[in-house]
Order: structure tokens, then C-alpha cells, then sequence
């Protein structure tokens, strides 16, 4: 990035406008091959030496850990739900800052949102709010001229949608050719067809039941993501997508203020192929506001890092390493003598799962009542507010968080410390808190309220000053 300022906690409440060229990448639904494109413009973009900004619409983790695969630095989420639009600016600007171009990945169809009629938090909303030029993918296997029927339906079902461009998924040379020249000549350049990718079988991402396989257990990822790159270049217009990206209007907004603390604490972070699921940039809150965060894997190591006051246990598949982690006994005990002695800690979805008595026949760490279950399919699934009902480590009585469910497994009790209520009026109780805790299935972002990461961070703080 050529001029503007890095946003940053420091500079106060002065306004910030910031050029960041961009795109955001939409599919037309979900299956329709987004991410598979999303990833070949990655790649081809930085094997040209260009310095890239990943993004995904949506709370979704893994597609940022693809993103971050390629792009060597972090993929950062923007959601609509969790953020209002000038903190969702403000992490878009953040995380551009040096980069010559920046691409979002949307969520499921340009306009799905919350609900089945609701276009609340979807890529269209985010498209509009960051003012963002949206190029739709779409499937066009099995397809003709219907391509264009689909197309037209995207441009005319919001009159300012924001759709500046095209790219066809599944496509064959000589189907582009010609739908490629049809959509010029209907649309009188509304959109610009920006390219193809033929069926590559050889390269799919493989999915499982919280979407795809994460990065780290791709067979021969590298090689698949060289030949979609090999294939973007030869088949998709990357010229004309930066050439769309340069149109983006700066990104204004005004600083999100995080405090500061000039006494740093060690917070322990699982990170292994068990407990992988955490938003980068709610870490960074945790790191801007004076933390070092030391890795650590509750699957290889035997202990837990030393001289830390506090314990940060993401999601992920812990049920998939359930055994590897059951016989990890010395872990397992370590982590559990550190909570009973009052480690502050949080524990969210799979590091809920993991301090439970065990996750299906395998012990786990105990330090919880109930033994998890595979429940066989998603459970309370969804965007939730949690309200507090009791003060804890993170917030008072009555203050609240916007979060996201998304687990197979479940457990009982699942704590009731939270109330989680939905946007159609459901409610029910979660979550396990108190002066040092916070262990539940909801997953939340700290820039949803930073007021919880003041809280987590000053328990850790009380931590440290107990330990001197």
C-alpha cells in the first residue's frame, strides 16, 4: 500500500481513510467451487510476487487457514454479525496494510445471510458495507446459456448488488468462449467476464462435516494449489480482476481502541491438529494489548509452557485425536492441576470438549463434569448473543457477545452460566464461567467486544501478580 496509515489502537479517534485495491469473490451458492477459485487467485497472484490481503466473509476458520497457507501471513475474518460495519472496515484496512491487493472470500450465495429470507451478514451486505467490487463464480457445469439466466438474477435481485465481474467454474474452453462473449454483448458491460477453470478432479479440497479438510491435512496440497495457480494464469483474466480491484474506493473508519498494558503476560495457546480454530485477529487483540502467546500442542507435548498466566484452548477436532489425546496422560493431568489451582482460561467448542471427563470411550482432561457424544448431526448450529448470568473472568452480569456455534458433538451439562439466544427467538443455557473460566461451545471474537478481552487479559494480569 502506497499511502494511508496503518489503523492501530494508538492513533485515537482521529478517522482514518485508507486505499486498499480489492475484490471480494462471491459464489453464486455454496458448492459452486468459490473457494477452489478463491485459492487458485491466491496463489497465482503471490507466485507473481505480489503482496496479498486474505479475507473470509462469515466466521467460517478454514478457509483463512488455505488462505494463510498461500499467502504466508494470516487470513482474516469479516462478519457482519459479529463486527458493526466501522470495526469490519477496520480490520479490513488493518490487515491490507502493505499489501499491493487484497481478496475476500465470501460465504455460502452472495445474498444468504442469517435466516433463510435475511441477506443480514452476507457477502452482499459485506460487499455493500466496505464498498467492496464483487466478482460472482459460478458453476457452469451442465449448464449453457442458463449461466446467463443466473447472472442476470444476481445483478437485478438488489439493484445496487455490486457484482463487477465473472468467473466460470467447471467451465470448458469453448463453453467460456462463447458464454463469455454472450455476456458482453446482454449486459452492455454491467459485469465483465474475468475467466475460467476447466473441471480439475485432480485438485478438489476434501470436505468433512465442519467443511473442508484443514490445510495442514491436504495430501499433496502444495502440488494442488501450484496447478490451480498454473491454471489462473492461463485461464482466468488476473489482469482485469486487479485492474476491477484499483476501482475500490478507500476504506474509511474510525480506530477500534483496544487498552494497552504495560505489564505483559504468557498466555499457553493450543495449536495442533487437534485445536486449530481460532480468528487470528482476536489473538492479535490479545497480543496488541501487551500478551506473548507461546504455541504449545495438548497432542505432542508433555507439559504446558512455563511461567504462564493464562490458558487459551481453541476449537478444532479434538473427537478425530481422541485417542492421541486420551494417552497423552501427562498433558492431560498438567492441564488439569493448572485449572484446579486457578489458571485463568479460555476453553472454546473442542477445548470445551477436551476438559470434559472424556469425548466418546476416551478420558480427557476431567476438570468438567459429562462425557461428550457424536450426535450425528450439527448441533445448535448457528449465530448466537450470549448474555452473562453471572459475573466471570470476561464480563459482568447482564453484558453480552456475539458468537457462532458449529459442533456434531455434544455434552450434559453444557454449563449454564451464559444464556445464547438466536435471531428467531430460541434460547438456552451454556457455557461453564466463573472468576477464572470460560469453557462452552460457543466460539466468539474478541473484537465483538473488546470489553471481553480487557477482562481475560486482567484475570491473566491477577494471575502474574499471585505467581511473583
Amino acid at each position: 500500500m502506497k499511502n494511508g496509515a496503518c489503523p492501530s489502537a494508538a492513533e485515537g479517534r482521529r478517522p482514518m481513510e485508507q486505499p486498499v485495491p480489492r475484490v471480494l469473490l462471491a459464489g453464486a451458492s455454496s458448492g459452486c467451487g468459490k473457494t477452489t477459485v478463491t485459492c487458485a487467485v491466491l496463489q497465482a497472484l503471490v507466485n507473481r510476487g505480489l503482496r496479498v490481503g486474505a479475507f473470509k466473509c462469515g466466521p467460517d476458520y478454514i478457509d483463512p487457514m488455505f488462505h494463510s497457507h498461500i499467502i504466508g501471513a494470516k487470513s482474516a475474518n469479516l462478519d457482519l454479525f459479529f463486527f458493526d460495519e466501522n470495526t469490519a472496515n477496520c480490520l479490513l484496512a488493518r490487515n491490507s496494510w502493505g499489501c499491493d491487493v487484497s481478496v475476500i472470500e465470501g460465504v455460502m450465495g452472495y445474498y444468504d445471510g442469517m435466516g433463510l429470507t435475511s441477506a443480514k451478514a452476507s457477502s452482499y451486505e459485506l460487499a455493500k458495507a466496505s464498498r467492496t467490487p464483487a466478482v460472482l463464480v459460478v458453476n457452469a457445469k451442465g449448464a449453457s446459456l442458463s449461466v446467463l439466466a443466473a447472472i442476470h438474477g444476481f445483478l437485478t435481485f438488489c439493484p445496487d448488488s455490486g457484482i463487477r465481474g465473472v468467473i466460470l467454474n467447471r467451465c470448458s474452453p469453448m463453453t467460456y468462449e462463447a458464454l463469455a462473449g454472450a455476456i458482453r454483448e446482454r449486459f452492455g458491460g454491467r459485469v465483465t467476464p474475468l475467466g475460467y477453470l476447466p473441471p480439475m478432479p485432480d485438485c478438489v479440497l476434501e470436505s468433512r462435516h465442519l467443511g473442508l479438510v484443514t490445510a495442514a491435512e491436504v495430501e499433496g496440497l502444495k502440488e494442488k494449489l501450484a496447478a490451480l495457480a498454473a491454471q489462473a494464469e492461463k485461464t482466468v483474466d488476473l489482469d482485469g480482476l486487479l485492474a476491477l480491484a484499483e476501482t475500490a474506493e478507500a476504506v474509511c473508519c474510525d480506530p477500534v481502541e483496544l487498552p494497552h498494558y504495560d505489564t505483559p503476560v504468557r498466555i499457553a495457546v493450543a495449536r495442533d491438529r487437534a485445536f486449530c480454530f481460532y480468528y487470528e485477529d482476536s489473538l492479535q487483540a490479545l497480543r496488541d494489548m501487551g500478551a506473548e502467546l507461546v504455541d504449545f500442542s495438548p497432542l505432542n507435548d508433555r507439559a504446558l509452557p512455563e511461567k504462564i498466566h493464562g490458558l487459551y484452548l481453541g476449537g478444532g477436532y479434538p473427537e478425530l485425536y481422541a485417542r492421541e489425546l486420551s494417552e497423552n496422560t501427562a498433558m492431560r493431568s498438567a492441564i488439569r492441576a493448572a485449572l484446579e489451582r486457578g489458571l485463568p482460561c479460555i476453553a472454546e467448542c473442542g477445548g470445551f470438549m477436551y476438559l470434559t471427563e472424556g469425548i466418546g470411550e476416551w478420558p480427557m482432561a476431567g476438570f468438567l463434569p459429562g462425557v461428550c457424544f457424536d450426535k450425528g448431526k450439527l448441533t445448535r448450529f448457528g449465530y448466537v448473543t450470549l448474555t452473562a448470568k453471572e459475573d466471570n473472568m470476561l464480563c459482568k452480569a447482564g453484558e453480552t457477545i456475539r458468537g457462532h456455534e458449529f459442533h456434531h458433538w455434544d455434552v450434559v451439562p453444557s454449563g449454564g452460566s451464559f444464556t445464547a439466544a438466536k435471531a428467531n427467538g430460541k434460547t438456552w443455557d451454556c457455557v461453564t464461567a466463573n472468576g477464572r473460566l470460560y469453557a462452552g461451545y460457543p466460539h466468539f471474537h474478541f473484537y465483538a467486544n473488546p470489553a471481553f478481552a480487557k477482562g481475560f487479559y486482567e484475570t491473566c494480569l491477577k494471575e502474574r501478580e499471585a505467581r511473583v
